[in-house]
């Protein structure tokens, strides 16, 4: 037998085939790492499957034009004028993920999504859906979600 002769009866892989292969193997693993949540508190395998009662806060804790999330009680509390409190899920429409960041919008770093810290609509997509809506009630200093 020579160096050139095949035990198998499979025919050669050409170079080309090899390198449209490997290709197509890198573009299918970028695309797959585009729906990974880098950089995100919380992916939706690891967020817990509900709050456990009613979350109290103070109401210095909450910054005018700004919130506070609540990650263990899946809430996220707005102040977007003074003395004026909103409470949300905070957990992401888009893909469930844990929104970690408040600054005149609520974020999510998972896809991008930013909600309105007024009403939780969607300001910036992915996201489609808004927020869900928790009530909120102020006594003196404490404010109370449920």
């Amino acid at each position: 037998m020579t160096a050139y002769e095949r035990l198998t009866d499979a025919p050669p892989i050409s170079r080309r085939t090899a390198i449209m292969q490997a290709g197509l193997a890198a573009a299918a693993l970028a695309g797959l790492s585009g729906c990974t949540n880098y950089g995100a508190s919380q992916t939706p395998s690891s967020a817990p499957s509900g709050a456990a009662g009613p979350l109290s806060a103070k109401t210095a804790e909450i910054p005018v034009g700004g919130g506070k999330i609540f990650a263990d009680a899946q809430a996220v509390i707005t102040q977007p004028t003074a003395g004026q409190f909103k409470a949300f899920t905070s957990i992401c429409t888009h893909a469930q993920c844990q929104v970690n960041d408040v600054t005149d919008t609520i974020n999510c770093n998972c896809h991008g999504s930013k909600f309105s810290i007024s009403d939780g609509s969607v300001v910036n997509p992915p996201a489609t859906a808004a927020l869900a809506a928790k009530t909120v009630t102020v006594d003196g200093e404490t404010l109370t979600i449920s």
